[in-house]
């Protein structure tokens, strides 16, 4: 039986675009997440992405994982929430391209 996914529209369009240049399964996966009820499994998911983030000097860890961990975390956080803004526009004038 399949399981559908609700979709929960960002706050900021410019994050739906993003989203929406995701691959699907990603881009599924970011859907579940951003669900409220998903809030048990995205605080801790975001917690491990930011801690591996910071451990990116192993082999499989990266840099990458730290944003990823704190976008998941502004869901929840304002302060972080309007960080991911200033983030956003930072990305819209420098690769306006990514936003179309």
């Amino acid at each position: 039986m399949a399981s559908t996914i609700q979709y929960v529209e960002p706050d900021d369009p410019r994050l739906a675009l993003l989203i929406a240049r995701l691959p699907r399964r990603l881009r599924m996966a970011t859907h579940w997440l951003r669900r409220p009820s998903s809030r048990w499994a995205r605080i801790p998911a975001g917690l491990l992405l930011i801690c591996g983030g910071l451990l990116s000097i192993l082999p499989v860890l990266g840099l990458w994982m730290l944003p990823l961990g704190l976008a998941l975390l502004a869901e929840d956080a304002p302060p972080l929430r309007r960080a991911r803004g200033r983030v956003l526009d930072w990305i819209e004038r420098r690769w306006p391209h990514l936003l179309r």
